[in-house]
């Protein structure tokens, strides 16, 4: 039986200023090795039920053929609207408002898992985990400390909350095409100069992999009394193994955003909130947890919050599987070390005072020199091979590895090899774009009334939309900021790219941009 707290049992004895955790302990809880939720579905749905209840399949590949057919018959069979009797309610006629159910268990134990205070799932991926928290902030405040290249679902947040960002410019990588992190001595510098700021939002580790010293950035911020916010949604598997980074919440972050899917092998979007430990992680529980219910769906998919808890299980129990695939990714690292042709990035990653580790699940393989883009490689691994790497760009391939997931080495290594070499260095533009002048504030412009353009006008205008090149989804330009001849030029390179998708476009070719409407001339009398 799990303890009557949402707090880990190592808090319980743990002053204010005690920091959480440094490494997930070596030794492995028995109580780890259950799913509660999972179990206690995988129970109810061994029962000859007669449903008469949502979702209207009612756990029959009969009702719905097509379905069976891409979620199996065991997912349909486990698919239970929420508030079922024998999962969240105690017996059949009432609920027991003083028992903890399977999902309160599987949320402890993954607060456990991650050296969290209090956890909570989600069913709409690190993008909900980002309005949830943007949400958070505006209950503390309206100014607040933010990394420019976080997620695109962040300025959606800082939109819907009407939010005054003073945004701290990370490290960017124009010849890989990535964007990383941002010091303690930036963040201190923007603190001091934004003394009304409520939060600190930051985004570790970077889609490249870059880990940002999230332990000095979170002693910043609370010399500030202001709280941090970590979307650590490529990071949901640090903290699991020794060979891996510690991650965010125990370094002493006091919210975290986890996409679980992405590393650590829960279904897609799926995701996990952490709470932090300490006077500002307190501090904002209970609002967090307002927050989280007024998002979270009331239809919340069993299978999505299943997997979440059956992901930790696997992650927690079985830390040979990850010692393999860190072997694997490993080994195609050593391989392109060791080559002629194709040069490992890591020490790009690493080179920057931003950056104190990496990712070693982040494969990063410099194209540059080997007679072929990344984004040639990628179309022609895809098309001849049948292996899709998790992003491209012209200098570069990123090979995402997942924390359970080992490769087949060999397969990759041979498919790269064959790649064709072109006899002249192919053209590599400049992958980033330099930031845009604000104009209006995001809110301000977002809900402003605005005009559709062509490209060719839109230059010099307020942007009415976030855009960004997808993946990874960092905003080339915020609603308020003025679109610039590159941006524009950047965003359409991008769209006709193979594989290219601008998040935020109203058309996808991007020859029209929405931008504030101007006040005509007859208004202006």
């Amino acid at each position: 039986m799990l303890a009557d707290t949402h707090l880990h049992p190592d808090s319980a004895n743990r002053t204010a200023t005690t920091p959480a955790p440094t490494q997930a302990n070596t030794s492995i809880d028995p109580r780890q090795h259950t799913a509660p939720y999972a179990e206690a579905l995988r129970s109810l749905a061994a029962d000859d039920w007669q449903r008469l209840h949502v979702p209207a399949h009612q756990g029959s590949r009969d009702h719905a053929p097509g379905l069976a057919e891409v979620v199996g018959e065991a997912g349909m069979s486990i698919d239970f609207p929420m508030l079922f009797s024998g999962v969240d309610q105690d017996n059949w006629r009432m609920i027991n408002h003083d028992r903890i159910t399977p999902i309160m268990a599987a949320q402890q134990l993954a607060a456990e898992a991650w050296g969290a205070a209090r956890t909570w799932f989600i069913t709409n991926g690190a993008s909900g985990g980002n309005h949830i928290a943007t949400t958070v902030v505006r209950g503390l405040g309206r100014e607040f400390v933010l990394q420019r290249s976080v997620h695109s679902s962040v300025i959606d947040g800082v939109t819907h909350a009407e939010l005054r960002p003073h945004f701290v410019h990370g490290r960017v990588d124009p010849g890989l095409g990535s964007s990383h992190g941002v010091t303690p001595a930036e963040v201190d510098f923007a603190l001091t100069e934004h003394p009304n700021s409520a939060a600190v939002y930051l985004v570790s580790p970077s889609y490249f992999g870059a880990v940002a010293d999230i332990a000095a950035i979170a002693e910043v911020a609370h010399r500030h009394d202001v709280p941090l916010i970590v979307d650590e949604a490529w990071g949901s598997h640090f903290g699991m193994h020794p060979k891996l980074p510690v991650n965010a919440v125990r370094l002493g972050a006091d919210l975290v955003i986890s996409s679980t899917h992405k590393g650590a092998g829960s279904l897609a979007q799926s995701a996990m909130i952490h709470l932090g430990h300490g006077p500002q992680a307190r501090r904002i529980e209970t609002l967090v947890d307002r927050v989280v219910k007024s998002y979270q769906s009331t239809s919340s998919s069993a299978i999505l919050l299943s997997s979440l808890d059956e992901a930790r299980r696997h992650l927690v129990t079985h830390p040979e599987a990850i010692d393999e695939a860190l072997t694997t990714a490993e080994e195609i690292r050593t391989r392109v070390k060791n080559d002629s042709r194709f040069r490992d990035a890591t020490p790009d990653i690493l080179g920057g005072h931003d950056a104190i580790a990496n990712d070693p699940f982040k494969v990063v393989i410099d194209t540059r020199g080997a007679g072929i883009t990344g984004s040639e490689a990628q179309y022609q691994l895809i098309r001849d091979h049948r292996i899709y790497c998790e992003l491209a760009t012209p200098s570069a391939l990123l090979l995402l590895i997942g924390a359970t997931s080992p490769v087949d080495v060999d397969r990759f290594w041979t498919a790269l090899q064959e790649l064709p070499r072109s006899e002249a260095e192919p053209e590599r533009p400049i992958v980033l774009p330099g930031s845009c002048q604000k104009r209006l504030d995001i809110s301000d412009a977002y809900f402003a009334e605005s005009q559709t353009v062509p490209f060719a006008e839109a230059v010099g205008r307020a942007s009415a939309d976030s855009l960004a090149a997808y993946p990874p989804g960092v905003p080339n330009v915020l609603p308020g900021e003025v679109l610039s001849a590159e941006v524009v030029d950047f965003l359409r390179a991008t769209a006709a790219a193979p594989s290219g998708y601008v998040r935020g476009a109203q058309d996808s070719r991007m020859d029209t941009f929405a931008v504030v409407a101007e006040p005509s001339s007859t208004d202006l009398n």
